[in-house]
């Protein structure tokens, strides 16, 4: 599963996060290595509860082998990432470790949500954006915090790379369901509307239940029930309608601008977070 690709943004954002202090730290890249197995486990046990049959355009693990192989090769990669983590410096191995089982429970408890709101009626855009926040943005940002740890960064410091990474992590999700519905498939990478065949629930589902009016949240409602081969129009029809593709670029930006404000009270000079600015501004503008 190594092998067959990925964006690397958590190993990346832990040796920016690094970088940002100073140069890079030997034991970095370590951590860097344990973050990338962590979330990989993370995916197989997510493919497995999803029953999804691709993963970066080929078979998951457990529909080449099995589930029983799938779990196991789970979690391998888990005990080896705390393998990777346990040959870091003495100084702050427990303080990194202390953050990779925070983190943990939380990317766990974010997925059981999002397996109850599989089967919920209706939820919340308070009780979704939660959901994002502890399945997607917390390995994010404690991916950057690692990097600032290792660097001996103070820890106001740290608060405020964190507190950048989970912003930016919340955008970078409200972005990809954008892109699920509004974005081009020849740059997105894969076939728009696989959220709206799935049902799940995304920002812009959550939102139109939310705002739209009485008769559009109906035909949502009944179309969700649907599944036609018209389907996935009809819904963003019905989601242009409800005018939550510009709500969710605003969510998307307001993070953005939250993420930039942490970014700029990290106390180093201002020409050591452009690197960060433009993976943000990248993570803004992407289209993929």
């Amino acid at each position: 599963m190594l092998e067959d690709g990925g964006k690397r943004i958590r190993p990346v954002l832990c040796l920016m996060g690094n970088e940002l202090f100073g140069a890079i730290e030997p034991d970095t890249w370590k951590i860097a290595v344990a973050l990338e197995l962590f979330h990989n486990f993370t995916l197989i046990h997510d493919d497995i509860m999803d029953r999804a049959p691709l993963r970066r355009g080929k078979a998951t693990v457990h529909a080449r082998y099995n589930e029983s192989t799938a779990l196991l090769a789970g979690d391998v990669m888990l005990l080896q990432s705390y393998e990777y983590l346990n040959d870091t410096g003495a100084r702050y191995v427990q303080s990194l470790i202390r953050l990779m089982n925070k983190t943990g429970r939380e990317v766990c408890e974010g997925q059981q949500l999002d397996m109850d709101f599989e089967r919920a009626h209706s939820i919340t855009l308070d009780q979704y954006l939660h959901m994002i926040e502890l399945k997607t943005a917390v390995l994010l940002a404690a991916s950057l915090r690692m990097g600032a740890i290792v660097a001996g960064a103070p820890e106001e410091d740290q608060h405020h790379i964190y507190a950048f990474g989970k912003n930016m992590g919340l955008a970078f999700q409200v972005q990809d369901d954008y892109l699920d519905s509004f974005g081009n498939p020849s740059t997105f990478g894969k076939q728009t509307g696989g959220d709206i065949l799935a049902n799940k629930k995304t920002f812009l589902l959550v939102k139109a239940l939310e705002n739209a009016s009485p008769d559009t949240k109906q035909a949502i409602l009944d179309l969700l029930l649907y599944s036609g081969p018209d389907k996935v129009q009809r819904m963003i029809d019905l989601f242009r309608d409800a005018g939550v593709g510009p709500a969710a670029q605003a969510a998307k930006i307001n993070y953005m601008g939250n993420a930039f404000k942490h970014l700029d009270s990290i106390r180093v000079p201002a020409g050591e977070k452009d690197s960060l600015k433009e993976l943000a501004a990248y993570l803004l503008e992407r289209d993929i």
